[in-house]
């Protein structure tokens, strides 16, 4: 799941060597976190949120088959 998230986010910046991708597993759920470089938050998050609300609808939706909650997360590196 976090490779698949990460192809999708660096194909939207300018800078794809700033995008870092981890994941953290739980017995529940899993959590992706996104970091990009700041002058391309605004290219990942979108206008009012939709291109980030569309990774994570893509990323639930692909991982279905683990039977856990699939959550991403947005950052910028400082």
């Amino acid at each position: 799941m976090k490779e698949f998230v990460e192809y999708i986010v660096k194909a939207l910046v300018n800078n794809p060597e700033a995008v870092s991708v981890t994941e953290e597993e739980t017995d529940a759920s899993v959590t992706i976190k996104v970091m990009v470089a700041e002058s391309d938050m605004g290219k990942v998050i979108g206008r009012g949120g939709k291109i980030a609300n569309a990774i994570r609808t893509l990323a639930r939706t692909s991982g279905r088959d683990q039977s856990k909650k699939i959550n991403v997360q947005f950052g910028e590196d400082k």
